[in-house]
């Protein structure tokens, strides 16, 4: 179905002020459906969750909403959506929860690949506990983490595997089902970032394998929050901390304090907005399976569009490009020229492609680029030929100057 770009922008206030934004991965622009249903439930009447005045049923309608949106949105159940104040806050909770259960002789499996935020939480935990922490690595001139590079970690005291479903500094994709096979063969448990998987692709959890799926509104056209989906069977058996008048349900019990839920509001519409990319028919999951690969399509164009003319330029150095699947983000550098001036460069002529390791400081440190990172452009559903020209256009003239 095509895929109508202009129209997707028009949507979008921020994009009138006239910059290129290559900075979806830190966060993406938000529509103004999103940002009018945050308006809306911050100025209507809203109290704790109950039945008994309109206020309350209206903030329990609110948080009920939000949480079959994120289950249609990842092929999940509502009751094993969890809200939290990020992602990383989320993992750090679960982290610091599954731990309990772990000693001395007990392994865990991060990978070089990932999120600072799906590394630092397991490794803490872990050494709290006497723990060992066994590290995968990936190949750097591929840009991809082998399947074969996890199962030669596990073992029979292996509790938890910790991999992302796409790099958020390179866009690689791991085999996440074969992962999580092996995983559960060892009998282990698969906890996935899915922060930079979901804004790009249909996500169906069972498909995946993922224990633990973690990700963030705010990265596709939502606001600032963190969600984490499980099955509520699974949940059932995890007790966190909790104040002890909160209540004990599933999945209620890991959400500390009163939900946010004007950014509730703004999650559910931001789903909603995803679902409707393209025109269709039939229940919000086949809507958004319809439009998640519409965008699949739109995303991919423009990223060949962009890695084709990164390569035409003399003194660019792309990294991971070669990998066979990836979300549309590209990390490159300029012979002579440091990061933090090409994004200075580019912002300076409306192209807003920021320069650092976005946290994914092993990754970057693995590729040689220590803790400065490189350039990130990453496509977003609002990105268009022009925009891609424009950072074109821009490396190309800071070349010539370097």
């Amino acid at each position: 179905m095509t895929y109508d770009v202009a129209a997707v922008r028009a949507c979008f206030p921020a994009l009138d002020e006239g910059a290129a934004h290559f900075d979806g991965p830190g966060g993406s622009q938000v529509p103004e459906p999103v940002a009018r249903a945050v308006a809306g439930a911050l100025g209507s009447a809203v109290s704790n969750r109950g039945v008994e005045t309109a206020a309350e049923r209206r903030a329990d309608r609110i948080v009920t909403e939000a949480r079959q949106a994120m289950a249609d949105l990842l092929g999940g159940r509502p009751e094993g959506v969890v809200f939290g104040r990020s992602m990383t806050q989320l993992t750090y909770d679960m982290a610091r929860t599954l731990s309990r259960g772990w000693g001395p002789g007990d392994e865990v499996v991060v990978t070089r690949l990932d999120h600072d935020a799906n590394i630092r939480p397991w490794v803490q935990a872990a050494e709290a506990r006497g723990v060992t922490v066994r590290w995968a690595d990936f190949d750097p001139a591929r840009g991809e983490l082998d399947v074969a590079e996890i199962a030669g970690l596990l073992g029979g005291r292996t509790r938890l595997v910790a991999v992302t479903a796409a790099s958020n500094l390179l866009g690689t994709r791991p085999d996440v089902p074969a992962i999580a096979e092996r995983t559960h063969a060892a009998g282990a448990l698969l906890y996935v970032d899915g922060v930079h998987l979901t804004p790009h692709a249909p996500v169906d959890l069972a498909r995946l394998g993922a224990d633990f799926y973690a990700c963030s509104p705010y990265k596709f056209l939502g606001p600032h929050l963190g969600v984490l989906a499980a099955d509520p069977v699974l949940l059932e058996t995890i007790h966190p901390d909790k104040l002890l008048p909160s209540g004990d349900t599933v999945p209620e019990r890991f959400e500390l304090g009163t939900l946010p839920y004007e950014l509730l509001a703004g999650t559910t519409a931001a789903v909603d907005f995803l679902a409707g990319l393209v025109p269709g028919e039939g229940s919000r999951r086949d809507r958004l399976a319809a439009s998640m690969a519409a965008l699949q399509a739109h995303e991919r164009s423009m990223l060949d569009r962009l890695d084709t003319g990164l390569a035409r330029i003399a003194g660019v150095t792309s990294y991971g490009a070669a990998t066979r699947e990836r979300t549309p983000t590209t990390l490159f550098s300029v012979d002579g020229v440091k990061p933090a001036e090409v994004y200075r460069f580019l912002a300076e002529r409306g192209v807003n492609a920021p320069a650092s390791n976005f946290y994914a400081l092993e990754c970057s440190r693995r590729l040689g680029l220590g803790d400065t990172g490189a350039v990130r452009a990453g496509i977003a559903p609002y990105t268009d030929a022009s925009d891609v020209d424009r950072l074109l256009e821009g490396v190309r003239e800071l070349t010539g100057r370097a």
